[in-house]
């Protein structure tokens, strides 16, 4: 392509492509068919949020009738399961290639909907969720390489976030429906959403990295070709070369060629434990900054702090400021790439929880409490409800608040975004398994120690220590935290192996001035008729 086809320079790629709308469509409809994989496995997050009051207070015509004990498990018996389908998740899922993982994996989602739909016992329950759990956590591989290989640099980020945000609103559309169908009802539903993914992804292709991985250079050609706007063969030739360096060199053996002792002892080198401690860290500070527990403890919280605000409005408005916050993050992360999200993001976070932490104390210290503190050992929704009379309710609800947005907007998704491209190539699918289970223990974690924490240290306490996590959490990633953002995932594996270091800068492509392209002309074309020049290094 000579530089008169090319245009404007400043619209241009690594690889030459255009900046187009042509160019990003196929990777983000590529990319919605993913979500909608995401959507699915929110609406199963979301589910006991409206199963639990069914089956609790039940109506004349329910079957089922839990007690205290087998509803606390509802609660929590998917999460648990979640973390040991993280870690298999690579291991099950490479063979398979990307696309067929994840087709397969709604095969537990739909008998899942079916269990939930019939079920006429506890055991039923309890299945079914078991079944969502161990499929959430093996669809994280698949899932999170698939976006991260498939689309440009320029569009990874925000193509990226769209997966936190896709699983926020199916955990929304749950509470939706709830208000208006039965549960049961619910459930039939949500197996439509399931069909529907795999159906879609029959349309879409195989990451071209996997195709590679596994020798099949016309199949990851073809790929590139609809990945990349349904071009010709020779213009993803450069790309294809570039994949194919990554998996393909003289010192390494191809990947489907190696040993078991070899495949482990990819786990072992700097250039995956790192990114690996970087992408854990990011999930512990997203977890302990407050969020993970206002999501699930919103309305003991208030109650704890006297701030009226009924359960079912917190729990909606909530959930709109969670999704408002991702939006900001897809938005905004090609533009101020990902270490001001980031930095901004943990830091706000860190001075909301200071402040709540303050808030509380300073009613505790000048004796200006209004009602009797909570037991917070026995801390249930049916005792947390009707409005108080404190006048300075509307400060913690408006930090809480504040916190849910602020902490959607990076921290929160800034691990799920960078699992997919910190790894190496040969450690891409495992190091997501394995970064996912962390993730998810954590959040285990935060929830099981939260009503201990607030019992022992109280709300200032406990505030004050998601504070400290967020604020140092701010200066950590000052220093270990690179921009990814526009960064080739060749330029990313290179710098955690010690080859290259990534600035901290946001690649975008600027104009070229027609002088230093006419004066390549006149030295280079000269001697070479047929010369076009490398722009990428003009």
């Amino acid at each position: 392509m000579s530089v008169k086809e090319h245009g404007d320079l400043g619209s241009q790629t690594q690889y030459g492509y255009e900046k187009d709308f042509r160019t990003a469509l196929p990777q983000f409809i590529a990319v919605s068919v993913k979500n909608l994989l995401l959507l699915g496995y929110g609406m199963t997050l979301g589910f006991p949020t409206i199963l639990i009051p069914a089956v609790k207070n039940p109506a004349e015509s329910e079957v089922l009738q839990l007690t205290n004990s087998q509803v606390s498990w509802i609660s929590s018996l998917n999460l648990i399961v979640v973390p040991l389908g993280c870690a298999l998740s690579g291991v099950v899922t490479a063979p398979m290639g990307r696309r067929r993982a994840m087709q397969v994996v709604n095969l537990p989602f739909f008998v899942a909907w079916l269990l939930f739909h019939f079920s006429s016992t506890t055991e039923h329950l309890y299945g079914a969720l078991i079944l969502t759990g161990l499929a959430g956590g093996i669809l994280e591989a698949p899932v999170l390489t698939y976006v991260a290989e498939i689309t440009q640099p320029h569009l990874r980020g925000a193509l990226t976030a769209t997966s936190s945000m896709c699983i926020i609103i199916g955990v929304f559309t749950q509470f939706l429906f709830g208000l208006f169908m039965y549960w049961r009802t619910v459930a039939l539903v949500n197996i439509i959403f399931t069909v529907l993914a795999v159906m879609a992804l029959f349309f879409v292709p195989e990451s071209p990295h996997w195709l590679v991985s596994r020798k099949r250079f016309s199949d990851a050609k073809k790929s590139l070709q609809w990945l990349r706007g349904w071009t010709e063969a020779y213009a993803v030739e450069d790309e294809l070369k570039n994949i194919q360096a990554l998996y393909i060199s003289k010192k390494d053996k191809p990947e489907d060629e190696e040993s078991f002792t070899e495949k482990i002892s990819n786990y072992t080198k700097k250039g995956f434990i790192l990114p690996f401690l970087l992408v854990s860290y990011s999930f512990f500070v997203g977890h302990f900054c407050g969020m993970t527990t206002l999501q699930t403890f919103a309305v003991s919280i208030f109650q704890m702090l006297e701030a009226p605000l009924d359960k079912y409005y917190a729990t909606l408005i909530l959930g709109v400021l969670q999704i408002c916050g991702t939006i900001i993050c897809v938005l905004l992360v090609h533009y101020t790439g990902k270490r001001p999200l980031t930095l901004f993001s943990t830091g706000a976070a860190g001075v909301c929880a200071l402040l709540v932490a303050g808030y509380d104390g300073f009613l505790k210290t000048h004796d200006l409490t209004l009602h009797s503190s909570v037991n917070t050992t026995n801390m249930t929704t049916d005792n947390l409800t009707g409005p108080l009379n404190n006048p300075y309710s509307w400060i913690p609800m408006t930090l809480l608040m504040l916190l849910a947005l602020i902490s959607h907007s990076g921290i929160r998704l800034l691990p799920w975004i960078l699992i997919g491209e910190v790894f190496s190539a040969k450690t891409r699918s495992g190091g997501a398994g394995l970064a996912s289970a962390v993730g998810y223990l954590f959040g285990f974690l935060t929830n099981k120690m939260f009503l201990s924490m607030v019992d022992r240290f109280a709300v200032w306490g406990t505030y004050g220590f998601y504070s400290f996590v967020g604020i140092t959490g701010c200066f950590a990633f000052y220093f270990v935290l690179p921009e990814t953002e526009g960064k080739t995932l060749n330029q990313i594996e290179n710098h955690y192996a010690g080859i290259t270091r990534l600035t901290n800068e946001v690649y975008r492509s600027k104009k070229r001035p027609k002088k230093v392209i006419s004066s390549v002309y006149e030295t280079n074309g000269t001697i070479n008729p047929s010369f076009e020049p490398d722009i990428s290094k003009l």
